[in-house]
């Protein structure tokens, strides 16, 4: 059997590890107890969140046991960032998104059977501690010019860093050695922008506790030009279906580019690493197929949503560019499809056409040119040639009573909702 460095390693998941050799021998000896964190500063995780979970339940699924830990404290203030100080959420909005993120990390771990996951909250034990315990008991382990000597810390200070701010990696050295003391925890994992403070937890529980634990850090996952990854143009990919749907979550997976297709296969999927090689090499040589995104697409979107969302948003994906039936579409779907091709609405009232169409969704600049489109035969309203440029969008050409989805040529796609 892989060990399970092994198959980190193998898909690239291994930034930064504190004792490797170290950290294997206490794998392979038998199970240990490992936590990875999530503060609660939007009422949804992301993409980048989903990899620290996917990686957690690697380690479960070979045996180890998580404890997944979200940030009722932490979450409070906020780890800070270069770009500025953080607007502070009031208590009774991250009480509310702390229960919305518990409830979704519970869907990417296993809660029970021998590994079973505990969801943890750092506010059980924060929220009892006085200012006086806290300055002696763990402000006292960290020398302020480490503390200055941090990335982040250093480029803020300049333009000033809160104190609020400044004392995060206090706190969250404290779950470390908290969770240490209370369930025997002996791995911390995260990000890889997260390394000054996972190691400032495991010198904390050397200093504290006076034992020796591990941390490990996944790298920064980024696109071809080194931006990161987890943007599109609408805004954040988040796991939450009513802030970023299934099909818009589909999209901006099928969308990977050519040379990252692979390293995201590895890193976000439980496909075997073999089976991977076998699909850069496929899209190698057919790269227009685009089985390796078509596959990428489906493995994460079930992960994430479910087998029956994966397959409604691969069942769009198609159907908007005509290889598909739109009448196999349920609304819901076919609407959040629209949405993200940018629709727009119409007023039955205006008895629009399809040139009116073209014009409002900004498939054509003019009337003049949507004409033009429909007389070289390279305007579709639900991916039926249009001759009639003045056919009027109601009745019959709409779907589910309400939708139209519009094409210029091959792959300029909108819609239209008519009410």
């Amino acid at each position: 059997m892989t060990h399970v460095l092994d198959d980190l390693e193998a898909r690239g998941l291994i930034a930064h590890s504190t004792d490797p050799d170290a950290l294997r021998a206490d794998l392979t000896t038998g199970p240990i107890t490992f936590y990875v964190g999530f503060d609660p500063t939007a009422p949804s995780l992301h993409i980048g969140n989903l990899l620290q979970l996917l990686t957690a339940r690697r380690l479960q699924d070979a045996g180890h046991k998580p404890l997944i830990l979200v940030g009722g404290s932490t979450g409070l203030i906020g780890d800070p960032k270069e770009a500025g100080e953080r607007v502070m959420n009031t208590k009774e909005t991250t009480a509310e998104w702390v229960e919305r993120i518990r409830t979704q990390v519970s869907h990417f771990v296993k809660l029970d059977g021998d590994a079973a996951a505990t969801l943890v909250n750092n506010l059980d034990w924060t929220e009892g501690l006085s200012t006086i315990d806290f300055l002696r008991d763990i402000g006292k382990h960290f020398p302020v010019n480490r503390m200055l000597a941090r990335e982040v810390v250093s480029a803020r200070l300049e333009a000033g860093i809160s104190y609020t701010e400044f004392s995060y990696v206090l706190l969250q050295s404290l779950d470390y050695l908290e969770l240490h003391r209370r369930h025997g925890c002996v791995l911390q994992t995260g990000g890889s922008d997260q390394w000054g403070n996972i190691t400032a937890g495991v010198e904390l529980v050397r200093r504290a506790a006076g034992a020796k634990v591990h941390a490990l850090a996944t790298p920064l996952i980024t696109k071809a030009d080194g931006t990161k990854f987890g943007k599109t143009e609408s805004g954040t990919v988040w796991l939450d279906a009513e802030l970023t749907s299934p099909y818009a979550f589909y999209q901006s997976w099928i969308q990977a580019e050519d040379s990252k297709v692979g390293e995201y296969l590895r890193q976000f999927t439980f496909v075997p690493v073999d089976e991977i090689a076998a699909l850069e090499t496929e899209h190698a040589e057919k790269p227009g197929l685009r089985a390796a995104q078509r596959r990428l697409a489906a493995e994460v979107t079930t992960i994430v949503h479910g087998a029956d969302e994966a397959a409604a948003a691969e069942l769009a994906s198609g159907a908007l560019f005509g290889r598909a039936e739109l009448t196999d579409l349920p609304e819901t779907t076919l609407g959040a499809a629209l949405r993200e091709a940018g629709a727009v609405e119409l007023k039955a009232t205006d008895s629009p056409t399809v040139v009116d169409a073209f014009v409002a969704t900004g498939l054509a600049e003019s009337k003049s040119a949507a004409r033009r489109a429909v007389a070289e035969g390279g305007a579709y309203v639900n991916n039926e040639r249009v001759t009639d440029p003045d056919l009027v969008l109601s009745g019959d050409q709409l779907l589910h009573g309400k939708w139209a989805v519009l094409r210029k040529g091959k792959r300029a796609i909108s819609g239209v909702s008519v009410s």
